[in-house]
């Protein structure tokens, strides 16, 4: 005869302590906004001048963005990416110009904590953005 552990696979093991439980609230949804990262600082120490007012009218549009939902900032950008490289002309490069102004934001925000490669990355994507707006426009 089965006894009632038998007939239910859940209490034959337990759980694996890596085993995600689902997150609090309907349908293991967050309720409310997803919280700010733990951080030691949010702006560069020391900063003056230009990049200081940068940091601050920049730290609203980032907890902006960082409290959309992870996949639709992605999304966007690679859909104008396509965009400008599909469409041949100045349309492609209105299509490109969002991109370009997003990583140079990012690029000049992220400086001051990159190191010689990833400041080299960042050039190097900068640059190709770049000439592919400019491209477009039948500049170059």
């Amino acid at each position: 005869m089965a006894s009632k552990h038998d007939s239910d696979p859940s209490a034959r093991r337990p759980a694996h302590p890596l085993a995600k439980q689902p997150a609090p609230g309907r349908n293991g949804r967050r309720k409310g906004p997803r919280p700010l990262p733990q951080g030691e600082q949010f702006f560069t120490p020391g900063a003056t001048g230009l990049r200081r007012a940068v940091e601050r009218r920049s730290a609203t549009l980032l907890v902006f963005l960082y409290q959309l939902p992870r996949w639709i900032l992605p999304i966007v950008m690679v859909a104008l990416l396509l965009a400008g490289l599909v469409v041949d002309d100045w349309r492609g490069g209105v299509a490109v110009l969002p991109v370009l102004a997003f990583i140079l934001w990012l690029a000049y925000l992220s400086w001051p904590s990159l190191g010689t490669v990833a400041r080299l990355m960042r050039v190097a994507l900068g640059a190709f953005v770049t000439l592919l707006a400019l491209d477009r426009f039948g500049l170059f």
